[in-house]
Protein backbone atom coordinates (compact mmCIF):
# COMPACT_ATOMS: atom_id res chain seq x y z
CA UNK A 1 0.00 0.00 0.00
CA UNK A 2 1.20 3.52 -0.81
CA UNK A 3 -0.15 6.58 1.04
CA UNK A 4 0.37 10.30 0.41
CA UNK A 5 0.03 12.67 3.39
CA UNK A 6 -0.43 16.36 2.55
CA UNK A 7 0.40 19.21 4.91
CA UNK A 8 2.04 22.20 3.25
CA UNK A 9 2.84 24.33 6.32
CA UNK A 10 3.86 25.44 8.85
CA UNK A 11 6.46 24.21 11.37
CA UNK A 12 4.10 23.52 14.28
CA UNK A 13 1.28 22.15 12.12
CA UNK A 14 3.64 19.70 10.44
CA UNK A 15 5.12 18.52 13.76
CA UNK A 16 1.55 17.97 15.00
CA UNK A 17 0.96 15.51 12.13
CA UNK A 18 3.81 13.22 13.24
CA UNK A 19 1.64 10.85 15.34
CA UNK A 20 -0.48 10.24 12.21
CA UNK A 21 2.67 9.44 10.20
CA UNK A 22 3.99 7.04 12.84
CA UNK A 23 0.68 5.28 13.41
CA UNK A 24 0.09 4.76 9.69
CA UNK A 25 3.55 3.27 9.30
CA UNK A 26 3.34 1.05 12.36
CA UNK A 27 -0.27 -0.11 12.12
CA UNK A 28 -0.54 -0.94 8.40
CA UNK A 29 1.56 -3.80 7.06
CA UNK A 30 3.96 -3.10 4.18
CA UNK A 31 2.87 0.51 3.77
CA UNK A 32 4.93 3.18 2.03
CA UNK A 33 4.30 6.67 3.42
CA UNK A 34 5.04 9.77 1.31
CA UNK A 35 4.62 13.36 2.51
CA UNK A 36 3.89 16.43 0.36
CA UNK A 37 4.92 19.77 1.86
CA UNK A 38 6.51 23.11 0.98
CA UNK A 39 10.22 23.04 0.26
CA UNK A 40 10.93 25.35 3.25
CA UNK A 41 9.65 22.69 5.65
CA UNK A 42 11.16 19.54 4.13
CA UNK A 43 14.01 19.51 6.70
CA UNK A 44 11.44 18.82 9.45
CA UNK A 45 10.55 15.53 7.75
CA UNK A 46 13.60 14.19 5.92
CA UNK A 47 15.05 12.49 9.03
CA UNK A 48 11.73 10.95 10.07
CA UNK A 49 12.19 7.14 9.80
CA UNK A 50 8.43 6.65 9.33
CA UNK A 51 8.46 8.59 6.03
CA UNK A 52 9.66 6.83 2.90
CA UNK A 53 9.71 9.88 0.63
CA UNK A 54 9.30 13.65 1.03
CA UNK A 55 7.91 15.47 -2.01
CA UNK A 56 8.01 19.25 -2.12
CA UNK A 57 5.53 21.71 -3.54
CA UNK A 58 7.46 23.69 -6.12
CA UNK A 59 6.86 26.34 -8.77
CA UNK A 60 6.34 23.77 -11.52
CA UNK A 61 2.88 22.48 -10.60
CA UNK A 62 2.57 20.28 -13.69
CA UNK A 63 5.89 18.56 -12.99
CA UNK A 64 4.90 17.93 -9.35
CA UNK A 65 1.51 16.46 -10.36
CA UNK A 66 3.22 14.25 -12.93
CA UNK A 67 5.54 12.98 -10.19
CA UNK A 68 2.59 12.28 -7.89
CA UNK A 69 0.66 10.44 -10.61
CA UNK A 70 3.68 8.27 -11.31
CA UNK A 71 3.63 7.05 -7.69
CA UNK A 72 0.16 5.46 -8.08
CA UNK A 73 -1.06 6.09 -4.55
CA UNK A 74 -3.76 3.99 -2.92
CA UNK A 75 -4.84 6.75 -0.52
CA UNK A 76 -4.40 10.46 0.11
CA UNK A 77 -4.54 11.75 3.71
CA UNK A 78 -5.22 15.49 3.42
CA UNK A 79 -4.26 17.11 6.72
CA UNK A 80 -4.25 20.65 5.30
CA UNK A 81 -7.58 20.76 3.45
CA UNK A 82 -7.42 23.95 1.41
CA UNK A 83 -7.80 24.94 -2.26
CA UNK A 84 -4.35 23.71 -3.22
CA UNK A 85 -4.86 20.30 -1.65
CA UNK A 86 -8.21 20.13 -3.47
CA UNK A 87 -6.33 20.74 -6.74
CA UNK A 88 -3.97 17.87 -5.91
CA UNK A 89 -6.85 15.53 -5.12
CA UNK A 90 -8.67 16.49 -8.32
CA UNK A 91 -5.52 15.84 -10.34
CA UNK A 92 -5.25 12.42 -8.66
CA UNK A 93 -8.99 11.84 -9.00
CA UNK A 94 -8.82 8.05 -8.99
CA UNK A 95 -7.14 8.01 -5.57
CA UNK A 96 -9.41 7.68 -2.52
CA UNK A 97 -8.85 10.50 -0.04
CA UNK A 98 -9.58 11.27 3.61
CA UNK A 99 -9.62 14.94 4.61
CA UNK A 100 -9.08 16.66 7.95
CA UNK A 101 -11.96 18.80 9.23
CA UNK A 102 -10.51 22.27 9.91
CA UNK A 103 -13.62 23.48 11.79
CA UNK A 104 -13.35 26.89 10.12
CA UNK A 105 -16.96 27.86 10.87
CA UNK A 106 -16.56 27.02 14.56
CA UNK A 107 -13.31 29.03 14.72
CA UNK A 108 -14.95 31.97 12.98
CA UNK A 109 -17.85 31.94 15.46
CA UNK A 110 -15.38 31.97 18.33
CA UNK A 111 -13.18 34.79 16.99
CA UNK A 112 -16.03 36.94 15.63
CA UNK A 113 -18.79 36.41 18.22
CA UNK A 114 -17.04 34.57 21.09
CA UNK A 115 -19.42 31.62 20.65
CA UNK A 116 -17.42 28.51 21.50
CA UNK A 117 -18.76 25.29 19.97
CA UNK A 118 -15.32 23.85 19.27
CA UNK A 119 -14.83 20.25 20.44
CA UNK A 120 -12.66 19.87 23.54
CA UNK A 121 -10.21 17.84 21.51
CA UNK A 122 -6.57 18.41 20.65
CA UNK A 123 -5.77 18.92 16.97
CA UNK A 124 -3.61 15.76 17.08
CA UNK A 125 -6.70 13.74 17.98
CA UNK A 126 -8.60 15.47 15.18
CA UNK A 127 -5.82 14.53 12.74
CA UNK A 128 -6.06 10.96 14.02
CA UNK A 129 -9.84 10.94 13.50
CA UNK A 130 -9.09 11.33 9.78
CA UNK A 131 -7.48 7.87 9.86
CA UNK A 132 -10.24 5.97 11.69
CA UNK A 133 -11.76 4.58 8.49
CA UNK A 134 -8.39 2.98 7.81
CA UNK A 135 -8.45 1.36 11.27
CA UNK A 136 -5.47 3.44 12.39
CA UNK A 137 -5.63 4.82 15.93
CA UNK A 138 -3.60 7.05 18.24
CA UNK A 139 -0.86 5.10 20.06
CA UNK A 140 -0.50 7.75 22.77
CA UNK A 141 3.23 8.21 22.20
CA UNK A 142 3.04 11.93 21.49
CA UNK A 143 4.84 13.92 18.80
CA UNK A 144 8.06 13.07 16.96
CA UNK A 145 11.00 15.23 15.99
CA UNK A 146 14.19 13.67 14.66
CA UNK A 147 17.39 15.72 14.68
CA UNK A 148 20.03 14.67 12.12
CA UNK A 149 23.45 13.88 13.59
CA UNK A 150 25.04 16.68 11.53
CA UNK A 151 22.76 19.23 13.27
CA UNK A 152 23.61 18.23 16.84
CA UNK A 153 25.02 21.31 18.62
CA UNK A 154 28.34 20.75 20.40
CA UNK A 155 29.03 22.39 23.77
CA UNK A 156 31.83 24.41 22.16
CA UNK A 157 29.19 26.16 20.05
CA UNK A 158 27.52 27.77 23.07
CA UNK A 159 29.13 29.87 25.85
CA UNK A 160 30.94 28.05 28.66
CA UNK A 161 28.58 29.77 31.11
CA UNK A 162 25.75 27.64 29.68
CA UNK A 163 27.51 24.24 29.64
CA UNK A 164 25.94 23.09 32.93
CA UNK A 165 22.37 23.83 31.87
CA UNK A 166 20.20 26.63 30.58
CA UNK A 167 16.60 27.73 30.09
CA UNK A 168 15.49 28.22 26.50
CA UNK A 169 13.25 31.20 25.75
CA UNK A 170 11.55 31.33 22.35
CA UNK A 171 11.21 35.06 21.66
CA UNK A 172 9.71 34.84 18.17
CA UNK A 173 6.36 33.93 16.65
CA UNK A 174 4.78 34.20 13.21
CA UNK A 175 2.80 37.32 14.16
CA UNK A 176 3.36 40.04 16.76
CA UNK A 177 0.08 39.51 18.65
CA UNK A 178 1.39 36.08 19.67
CA UNK A 179 4.58 37.56 21.15
CA UNK A 180 5.40 39.22 24.44
CA UNK A 181 6.50 42.83 23.83
CA UNK A 182 10.23 43.54 24.11
CA UNK A 183 9.79 45.29 27.48
CA UNK A 184 8.08 42.18 28.91
CA UNK A 185 10.75 39.84 27.50
CA UNK A 186 13.48 42.00 29.06
CA UNK A 187 11.65 42.02 32.39
CA UNK A 188 11.26 38.24 32.25
CA UNK A 189 14.94 37.62 31.50
CA UNK A 190 15.97 40.03 34.27
CA UNK A 191 13.88 38.13 36.82
CA UNK A 192 15.25 34.66 35.92
CA UNK A 193 18.49 34.03 37.81
CA UNK A 194 19.74 31.25 35.54
CA UNK A 195 21.62 30.95 32.20
CA UNK A 196 19.28 31.66 29.28
CA UNK A 197 19.47 30.96 25.56
CA UNK A 198 17.19 33.03 23.34
CA UNK A 199 15.72 31.06 20.43
CA UNK A 200 14.23 32.33 17.20
CA UNK A 201 14.96 33.09 13.57
CA UNK A 202 17.07 35.73 11.85
CA UNK A 203 14.15 38.14 12.12
CA UNK A 204 14.41 37.91 15.94
CA UNK A 205 18.14 38.58 16.14
CA UNK A 206 17.93 42.34 16.70
CA UNK A 207 15.41 41.94 19.54
CA UNK A 208 17.60 39.20 21.01
CA UNK A 209 20.62 41.52 20.97
CA UNK A 210 18.57 44.16 22.79
CA UNK A 211 17.52 41.63 25.46
CA UNK A 212 21.15 40.56 25.88
CA UNK A 213 22.09 44.06 27.06
CA UNK A 214 20.53 43.14 30.43
CA UNK A 215 23.33 40.63 31.07
CA UNK A 216 25.45 39.32 28.21
CA UNK A 217 26.94 36.58 30.39
CA UNK A 218 23.64 35.15 31.63
CA UNK A 219 21.86 35.58 28.27
CA UNK A 220 23.06 34.13 24.96
CA UNK A 221 21.27 35.19 21.78
CA UNK A 222 21.06 32.17 19.46
CA UNK A 223 18.46 33.74 17.15
CA UNK A 224 19.49 33.38 13.52
CA UNK A 225 22.78 31.65 14.40
CA UNK A 226 21.42 28.12 14.08
CA UNK A 227 19.17 26.37 11.56
CA UNK A 228 15.84 24.85 12.60
CA UNK A 229 17.21 21.41 13.46
CA UNK A 230 20.10 22.96 15.42
CA UNK A 231 17.63 25.16 17.32
CA UNK A 232 15.67 21.99 18.06
CA UNK A 233 18.82 20.43 19.47
CA UNK A 234 19.31 23.43 21.75
CA UNK A 235 15.74 22.84 22.94
CA UNK A 236 16.65 19.18 23.55
CA UNK A 237 19.62 20.25 25.68
CA UNK A 238 17.65 22.82 27.70
CA UNK A 239 16.27 22.33 31.21
CA UNK A 240 12.90 23.75 30.14
CA UNK A 241 11.40 26.03 27.51
CA UNK A 242 9.44 29.27 27.79
CA UNK A 243 7.63 29.89 24.55
CA UNK A 244 4.82 31.64 22.75
CA UNK A 245 2.21 29.71 20.75
CA UNK A 246 4.62 28.84 17.94
CA UNK A 247 6.32 26.01 16.05
CA UNK A 248 9.21 25.67 18.49
CA UNK A 249 6.66 25.03 21.26
CA UNK A 250 5.53 21.90 19.42
CA UNK A 251 9.12 20.84 18.75
CA UNK A 252 9.77 21.19 22.51
CA UNK A 253 6.74 18.98 23.22
CA UNK A 254 8.00 16.42 20.67
CA UNK A 255 11.33 16.37 22.52
CA UNK A 256 9.43 15.81 25.79
CA UNK A 257 10.60 19.03 27.42
CA UNK A 258 8.90 20.85 30.27
CA UNK A 259 7.17 23.91 28.80
CA UNK A 260 5.81 27.22 29.99
CA UNK A 261 3.65 28.58 27.17
CA UNK A 262 2.55 32.22 27.04
CA UNK A 263 -0.62 32.92 25.04
CA UNK A 264 -1.64 36.24 23.52
CA UNK A 265 -4.42 36.65 20.97
CA UNK A 266 -4.76 32.88 20.37
CA UNK A 267 -6.21 30.55 22.97
CA UNK A 268 -5.58 26.96 24.11
CA UNK A 269 -9.20 26.10 23.19
CA UNK A 270 -8.13 26.05 19.53
CA UNK A 271 -6.63 22.67 20.43
CA UNK A 272 -2.94 23.38 19.85
CA UNK A 273 -1.45 23.27 23.34
CA UNK A 274 1.79 21.32 24.02
CA UNK A 275 0.97 17.69 23.24
CA UNK A 276 2.68 14.76 24.96
CA UNK A 277 0.20 11.93 24.33
CA UNK A 278 0.12 9.61 27.34
CA UNK A 279 3.47 10.89 28.64
CA UNK A 280 3.17 12.74 31.95
CA UNK A 281 5.31 15.85 31.46
CA UNK A 282 4.72 19.07 33.32
CA UNK A 283 3.71 22.14 31.34
CA UNK A 284 2.16 25.42 32.46
CA UNK A 285 -0.06 27.73 30.42
CA UNK A 286 -0.09 31.48 31.02
CA UNK A 287 -2.90 33.55 29.55
CA UNK A 288 -4.88 36.66 30.45
CA UNK A 289 -8.41 35.36 30.88
CA UNK A 290 -11.74 37.20 30.73
CA UNK A 291 -10.77 39.62 27.97
CA UNK A 292 -13.83 40.29 25.81
CA UNK A 293 -11.66 40.78 22.71
CA UNK A 294 -9.84 37.46 22.96
CA UNK A 295 -9.39 35.48 20.74
CA UNK A 296 -9.34 38.17 18.06
CA UNK A 297 -7.99 35.80 15.40
CA UNK A 298 -7.20 32.09 14.96
CA UNK A 299 -3.75 33.08 13.65
CA UNK A 300 -2.81 36.59 14.75
CA UNK A 301 -2.07 40.12 13.60
CA UNK A 302 0.96 42.35 13.18
CA UNK A 303 -0.62 44.80 15.66
CA UNK A 304 -3.35 44.57 18.28
CA UNK A 305 -6.65 45.54 16.56
CA UNK A 306 -7.77 47.25 19.78
CA UNK A 307 -4.41 49.00 20.22
CA UNK A 308 -4.16 48.08 23.94
CA UNK A 309 -2.60 44.58 23.56
CA UNK A 310 -3.86 43.60 27.02
CA UNK A 311 -3.51 39.86 26.26
CA UNK A 312 0.27 40.28 26.51
CA UNK A 313 0.71 43.57 28.37
CA UNK A 314 -1.15 42.14 31.39
CA UNK A 315 0.91 38.93 31.56
CA UNK A 316 2.31 38.36 35.06
CA UNK A 317 6.02 38.14 34.25
CA UNK A 318 7.03 37.67 37.89
CA UNK A 319 4.84 34.54 38.13
CA UNK A 320 6.22 33.20 34.85
CA UNK A 321 9.78 33.62 36.16
CA UNK A 322 8.93 32.04 39.52
CA UNK A 323 7.21 29.04 37.90
CA UNK A 324 10.16 28.56 35.56
CA UNK A 325 12.62 28.25 38.42
CA UNK A 326 10.30 25.84 40.25
CA UNK A 327 9.99 23.76 37.06
CA UNK A 328 13.75 23.13 36.81
CA UNK A 329 14.36 22.28 40.48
Amino acid sequence: MKILIIRFSSIGDIVLTTPAIRCLKQQINNVSVHYLTKENYASILTSNPYIDKVITLNNDWSLMIAELKKEQYDYIIDLHHNLRTLKVKRALKKVKSFSFNKLNIQKWLLTAFKINILPTEHIVDRYMNTLKKMNVFNDGQGLDFFIPEKDKVALKDIPASHHFGFIGIVIGAALNTKKLPLSKLKELCAKINHPIILLGGKEDREIGDDIMTIDNIKIYNACGKFNLNESADLIRQSKCIITHDTGLMHIAAALKKKIISVWGNTIPEFGMTPYYGNNQIQNIIFQVSNLSCRPCSKIGYHKCPKKHFKCMQLQNVERIAKNTIELIK
